[in-house]
């Protein structure tokens, strides 16, 4: 009813406004605003099929013409008189109508998201769905990226998040720390607590030795290469399980923009379906559309604002940062939020869906900025409406919120030195560097959808692909001009990584010190590094420090302990991620100063994927049913276990068929 009340009086404004529009008073716009939510309907059956043929595009075109054409054939087409302007006038009044109709229930609402909600609960009065095991409690893994429990903790005491403070404080829900070991990145972790494995995976981009192939998470043909090499089809999402917007799939049936999984099209199709169907309405569309719009407007202002004060530490936040965090924020929050929706009420058992908004802003604003503490309120207003559809699904979901990892903060190691990190490693070697320090993890939750439409039948879907690709260009393709051997430097937070180019083993310290003898001393010497990890071929991996040396296979200390500012299981973690086959010649882990602070070695204020600061803080706030263990969970595989006991309690996974290899549950 609000929406009609609204549709009205955007009818009578855009006779007002458009010379070519014209309504006569209050009762015939009441008629024409009913004729046109009818004729809207009925389009929207034939206009959302062919959207789903044609991909993301179809639905954004049927977003934006979809309405137009209703009030063309109600207001222009019983005249008679087609004249070529009256379907820009029609377009015109539809952008009206909808932006007033949308301000009108915004305000009705006083501004939450009540008629969002409304939107999808629509839904589930429409749909009669049958399942075969109603008793079988589902559950929802809501991964909020990258918040560490500190975060998290302050807010829920400061009441800020008002969904996740009220589960707390009335008890139904708990928050507790854990863990995520070295490296504290997205596919680590996500393949930890998706898959139970987290080996294998030194950071966000590294080299594949045995082919000489620098394999990026989200790519999506890489990102397939790297879950195959670790599914065993037992992930955490094998019993009828839903991935949206993630990395890797977790085994799950259904994956919907999801990095390993753009090529499952008939997936895609429905994911197109279900959109376009929020998107064809004028509420979706415009309320996605000016929330993109605004929240361009405040990143300018906020951007310029940091300036302005001067706020440290900052670091540069374009309009290309800007048009992505709009589209985080604004689009792909509602169109995440309608495919899980769509999942809960078909009565999937289990879905794990990734939101980037915070972990996205934070990375170039800081950990507790407002624009950054914003971004994860919208995501606890997620949680709200998701809490509703809940209540009304074909089963009962129980809500888990977790993150992949922390964030610590500090300025860049380039701004605080003069140069970065490939340039330094190549100055102590007098070599060439060639170097990838671009930070991907918000464009990438962008390019899974881009890709995820990208049927290489269709000229669009050829474009498109075309599109995915030019998004995860990695700048590793370009040659660098230098003497001598090169080095590939890669830059993962505050982990710098360093290849020598085209060696199939490790390369030892030994070697290392007879072919650069001012490579290794000049990195540990760095007042911005706080230890060096290289490979002995008497003592296995040693962390190198200014004052001494920790021999991590041995225990032994010569020396200051390098480790010791790192917490005292930065050597086990250490320890590990030397020892992967996929490890680089020379890990550089940055500073940690006397705030707390790192600097990264990627152009971000707040970064992940070292040792040092809130990054090995990760959080997860689970119902009071499903317990953690008494000790800290350590490790995204250790979760990983927790959580598939967590399904197992409730009657999941009882028919899923033997692992394949060796991966454990």
């Amino acid at each position: 009813m609000l929406g009609l009340v609204g549709a009205t009086l955007g009818l009578i404004i855009a006779s007002w406004v458009l010379p070519g529009f014209n309504v006569d008073g209050a009762g015939e716009a009441l008629v024409i605003a009913v004729l046109v939510a009818i004729c809207g309907a009925v389009l929207r059956v034939f206009l959302v099929e062919g959207a789903v043929l044609v991909g993301w595009v179809g639905a954004l075109l049927v977003g934006l013409f979809g309405q137009a054409i209703a009030i063309w054939l109600v207001v222009y087409a019983p005249q008679g008189d087609f004249g070529q302007d009256d379907i820009w006038w029609a377009l015109g009044a539809a952008w009206i109508v909808s932006a007033v109709s949308t301000l009108f229930v915004w305000v009705a609402t006083t501004g939450t998201d009540d008629a969002a909600t409304a939107s999808l609960l629509r839904r589930a009065r429409r749909q009669d769905v049958r399942l075969d095991d109603p008793d079988v409690p589902g559950i929802l893994f809501v991964q909020a990226d990258g918040v560490p429990y500190p975060v998290l903790e302050w807010c829920v005491r400061a009441g800020t998040l008002p969904t996740l403070s009220r589960w707390i404080r009335d008890g139904s829900h708990q928050m507790a720390e854990w863990r995520p070991k070295l490296p504290a990145t997205t596919p680590a972790s996500q393949m930890g607590l998706l898959h139970g494995t987290i080996d294998g995976i030194p950071a966000f981009r590294w080299v594949d030795r045995a082919t000489g192939k620098v394999l990026v998470a989200n790519k999506p043909g890489d990102a397939a290469v790297i879950e195959s090499l670790h599914s065993n089809g037992r992930g955490l999402l094998a019993d009828d399980g839903v991935s949206v917007s993630n990395l890797f799939t977790g085994d799950a049936p259904t994956a919907y923009a999801t990095m390993s999984a753009v090529d499952r099209t008939g997936e895609t199709r429905q994911a197109r379906r279900v959109v376009t169907e929020y998107l064809s309405r004028p509420a979706g569309f415009t309320r996605s559309m000016t929330r993109t719009i605004s929240e361009i407007g405040r990143e300018r202002f906020q951007a310029s604002r940091a300036k302005r004060r001067n706020v440290r530490p900052r670091v540069h936040r374009g309009w290309s940062f800007a048009v992505e965090r709009a589209a985080l924020t604004g689009v792909l929050r509602d169109l995440n939020t309608t495919l899980v929706a769509d999942s809960m009420l078909r009565g999937r058992r289990v879905v794990y869906v990734d939101y980037v908004d915070y972990d996205a802003v934070a990375h170039h604003a800081g950990i507790s900025q407002p624009e950054s503490l914003d971004a994860l309120a919208g995501i606890d207003a997620v949680l709200a409406q998701l809490e509703a559809v809940a209540a009304v699904a074909p089963r009962k979901y129980h809500l888990v919120v977790l993150s992949d990892h922390g964030q610590s903060q500090g300025a860049i190691f380039a701004d605080r030195y003069g140069e970065d990190l490939a340039t330094l490693v190549a100055r102590l070697s007098d070599s060439a560097a060639l170097a990838a320090s671009e930070n991907d993890e918000g464009s990438g939750a962008l390019n899974s959808l881009v890709a995820g439409s990208s049927d290489s039948d269709t000229v669009l879907g050829r474009a498109l692909t075309r599109t995915s690709t030019r998004l995860t260009i990695d700048t590793i393709d370009t040659e660098v001009p230098g003497t001598g051997d090169k080095f590939l430097v890669f830059g993962s937070g505050n982990l710098g990584l360093v290849w020598v180019a085209g060696e199939k083993t490790r390369v030892t310290l030994e070697e290392l010190t007879a072919r650069w003898p001012a490579l290794l001393p000049g990195l540990v010497a760095h007042p911005g590094v706080g230890f060096v990890c290289v490979q002995t071929e008497e003592h296995g991996p040693v962390a190198l420090g200014i004052g001494g040396e920790h021999r991590l296979r041995e225990g032994v200390v010569t020396g200051i302990d390098p480790l010791a500012k790192f917490g005292p299981q930065a050597a086990e973690f250490l320890l590990r991620a030397a020892t992967m086959d996929e490890a680089p010649d020379i890990y550089v882990n940055s500073l940690i100063d006397d705030l707390g602070e790192v600097a990264a070695f990627e152009g971000l204020v707040a970064c992940h994927g070292g040792l040092g600061g809130w990054q090995e803080r990760g959080m997860v706030v689970h119902p009071v049913d499903l317990e953690l263990p008494e000790e800290m969970v350590v490790g995204a595989d250790a979760l990983h276990r927790v959580m598939v006991g967590w399904l197992e309690q409730l009657g999941h996974r009882t028919d899923l068929p033997q692992r394949t290899d060796a991966t454990d549950d």
